[in-house]
């Protein structure tokens, strides 16, 4: 397991803006959870405030569901380049599954996907990425948060 410190983070992050700044998109899609964190700094990065999120689960922590359910989908009709972006593309199914339904609702739409990760074996690849998963990701948003005693009090 590899841990993936703030710090790697946001040097992280400002690659992907510069690799994907080619496609000057005018919306940003964050995949929520994994997404929400990169696409809050993306948005900030580039200064829009077209920012969205939409909701996907298909993995709880490290186990893959059998099935990907997705909601919460936002409005783009006034879009006309997206940018989707997620933490990692792991198997692929989820952004796969993600991205033919928002081509299915706004058909006249252009999407790219950007991740922090992905795998070459997934089903689907990023346009922009930054690095090769080699092992499985602890991503500070995830483990920082998650490893709390019994005595720590929830907000």
């Amino acid at each position: 397991m590899k841990y993936y410190s703030y710090d790697e983070f946001v040097r992280d992050t400002k690659q992907l803006v510069k690799d994907s700044g080619i496609f000057e998109a005018d919306t940003l899609l964050a995949i929520a959870r994994g997404g929400l964190t990169l696409g809050h700094a993306y948005a900030h990065a580039v200064d829009n405030r077209n920012l969205f999120a939409i909701n996907s689960i298909l993995y709880e922590r490290d186990k893959k569901g059998a099935s990907c359910e997705i909601f919460n989908m936002p409005e783009l009709k006034d879009a006309k380049k997206v940018l989707i972006l997620d933490d990692i593309v792991d198997s692929g199914q989820t952004i796969k599954e993600v991205l033919a339904l928002l081509q299915k609702c706004f058909p006249d739409i252009e999407f790219k996907i950007a991740s922090l990760f992905y795998k070459p074996t997934a089903v689907i690849q990023p346009d922009f990425a930054v690095h090769e998963a080699q092992e499985w990701i602890e991503f500070f948003w995830e483990k920082d948060f998650l490893e709390q005693n019994d005595s720590d009090s929830r907000v």
